[in-house]
């Protein structure tokens, strides 16, 4: 079972600072009354007893230290900046197994944490983005893909593993095999809208009947990994429970945000393997 974070994270923040209302409107007027009554009793007062008639419950304690700390943390992973780590090697080469990666929550409009719903606009999606996405068939489960489409695009992929962009071929150029692939595998260069980066094929791999085309339909997003023969994405998703003109697009209120940093790597997350940085840096 998959935990709904941000659930638990307002829940938490508004428990928390139910405890420290409850505590400001009736407990505390209680303690200060409990204090003055005792020093209008005795002629003087002991401190020990002082502080102890005004020590809050410890429940209130608790909640009131962690309310800042965790309205914090809410603010900024709702609405500014969310850390991710990539699970997969569906974006090689741009991105790699253990790369944790920083993504903009605002780029693409302000939303309200849970419900998802954009209460202000600021953008939207461009060709080429790499975007953090809640999977449509299992909004619990975070992917990250590549924009290739915009809505109204037609998308296709040939068998000859090219992309085109409404008719015209998404320019590409050759860098060389991947590194210990013996030729197996090639890097290219392609240019997607603004965004220039590196995108992997493998020669004698075909997972799709050649020669697909799609249509983006109107505040949907048609997605690809940089990975492209090692990529669950737009091109083969195929849920029933969706509309057959809607299976592999992600709608507008699927979108998380951009990503645009890697912060650190740990691709294995042991203490033999400790974390690294050579792989810091903005993502392209």
């Amino acid at each position: 079972m998959s935990l709904n974070f941000p659930l638990l994270l307002v829940i938490a923040v508004a428990v928390c600072g139910l405890l420290g209302l409850i505590d400001l409107l009736f407990l505390a007027p209680r303690r200060r009354a409990a204090i003055a009554t005792y020093q209008g009793s005795v002629t003087q007062p002991e401190m020990a007893v002082v502080e102890r008639l005004n020590k809050e419950p410890l429940l209130v304690e608790y909640g009131k230290s962690f309310f800042p700390v965790l309205f914090i943390v809410l603010v900024l992973r709702s609405f500014l900046v969310e850390p991710f780590q990539i699970p997969s090697g569906s974006m090689k080469p741009t991105l790699e197994v253990g790369d944790f990666i920083l993504v903009n929550k605002f780029s693409y409009g302000i939303r309200l944490p849970v419900i998802d719903k954009k209460v202000i606009e600021v953008g939207d999606p461009q060709r080429g983005d790499v975007m953090v996405f809640r999977y449509p068939s299992d909004p619990n489960v975070n992917y990250i893909k590549r924009v290739v489409g915009l809505p109204g695009d037609q998308i296709s992929y040939t068998n000859d593993k090219r992309l085109f962009v409404n008719g015209q071929p998404v320019a590409e150029q050759l860098v060389g095999s991947e590194p210990g692939t013996l030729g197996s595998a090639q890097l290219y260069k392609e240019k997607l809208g603004e965004a220039e980066h590196l995108i992997r094929k493998e020669m004698t791999r075909y997972r799709m009947p050649p020669d697909q085309q799609w249509t983006v339909p109107a505040g949907h997003y048609f997605m690809m990994g940089d990975n492209r023969d090692n990529s669950n994405d737009s091109r083969y998703w195929d849920d029933p429970n969706i509309p057959k003109e809607l299976h592999g697009m992600v709608p507008d209120r699927n979108i998380v945000g951009k990503a645009f940093a890697v912060w650190m790597s740990w691709p294995e997350p042991k203490l033999s393997h400790l974390p690294n940085l050579s792989r810091v840096g903005l993502i392209h």
